[in-house]
């Protein structure tokens, strides 16, 4: 029988979803249809959370602190992010709650480091990059395929008043490492011969945990590009792989809520990498157990679907 009008999705999306989600589905198709909540993320170099949630009372836009980001903010409602006290300033980013967990998981390879090696390989629009240079010391390339979307993280990291090393490139080709001047011990090089001690895959994926905020993907997504995501996460997988230094982290991550592009993907990957450990923390107060992984689903707590699985390299 088909599904009310209030939960439509093609139907090739709409038996994925029931099969990775036979007790949740309906809500996540429900919530795809209704509009995310605006969430910030406060930049700690210049202010903290409860002083910036001060300034937004004082500007009459009513707000609380997130649940689980130690930096996030939610607005009741949507506001111009001009109408952001010291948003032009760099107090203040747009970013998902779900999205500023990545910090958190990266914490423990950063926290205490001295200029960390580290390696954003899918960074545009540059959130991601931008909360980690808020809240560590870092050594950081942020890369793109596309110069244009790289551009962009560029100028997302001068508001914000931050510094990184931008590379256009692509992380899945076989010459990565030396298009990085990974062989090269040169002060410029993008990076270091011995290899980074962290690497972040924000991986390209079907965005099936975004679908509230770019509901076009219902339209324009196929059932058919589902095994090429996941073949390019695996190929992006395997080769950033090489590029970390041994007891190095990898962080994967998708806007994804589909287990061939999470849970799936990192099983198969351990599969067949003997050097690599799966280190995501099974306390964490927030989303489910996937695999080898941690799956949010879209609108459980207010906040994106996404998934992430923390990966370390073993030492000689």
């Amino acid at each position: 029988r088909d599904p009310p009008v209030a939960l439509w999705h093609p139907a090739w999306l709409l038996k994925a979803l029931r099969q990775a989600w036979p007790d949740t589905w309906q809500a996540l198709c429900a919530a795809n249809n209704e509009a995310g909540p605006m969430t910030l993320r406060v930049n700690r170099r210049r202010s903290t959370r409860d002083a910036y949630l001060e300034r937004l009372t004082a500007a009459g836009i009513e707000a609380g602190a997130c649940q689980f980001a130690a930096d996030g903010i939610q607005l009741a409602a949507a506001v111009d992010v001009h109408q952001l006290p010291g948003f032009a300033e760099g107090d203040v980013s747009v970013q998902d709650e779900s999205a500023q967990l990545c910090a958190d998981l990266l914490a423990p390879a950063l926290d205490g480091r001295d200029s960390a090696r580290v390696f954003d390989a899918c960074a545009a629009p540059g959130g991601k990059s931008a909360h980690l240079l808020e809240r560590f010391t870092l050594d950081l390339t942020a890369s793109d395929i596309d110069p244009g979307r790289l551009a962009r993280v560029g100028a997302t990291l001068e508001r914000l008043g931050l510094d990184a090393r931008l590379s256009a490139l692509d992380a899945s080709s076989a010459t990565l490492a030396e298009t990085l001047g990974q062989t090269s011990d040169s002060a410029d090089a993008a990076a270091p011969s011995a290899g980074f001690d962290a690497i972040l895959l924000d991986a390209p994926c079907s965005g099936t945990g975004v679908i509230r905020r770019h509901p076009d993907i219902k339209l324009t997504r196929r059932a058919s590009d589902i095994g090429d995501l996941a073949a390019l996460q695996a190929r992006l997988l395997d080769n950033l792989w090489r590029q970390l230094a041994p007891g190095g982290t990898l962080l994967y991550a998708t806007c994804s809520v589909l287990p061939a592009e999470n849970a799936e993907q990192i099983a198969a990957f351990l599969a067949r990498t003997p050097d690599a450990r799966a280190t995501t923390p099974d306390d964490l107060t927030w989303g489910q157990p996937a695999g080898h992984g941690r799956q949010l689903l879209t609108a459980q707590n207010g906040h994106d679907g996404f998934f992430y699985a923390r990966l370390e390299k073993a030492t000689p």
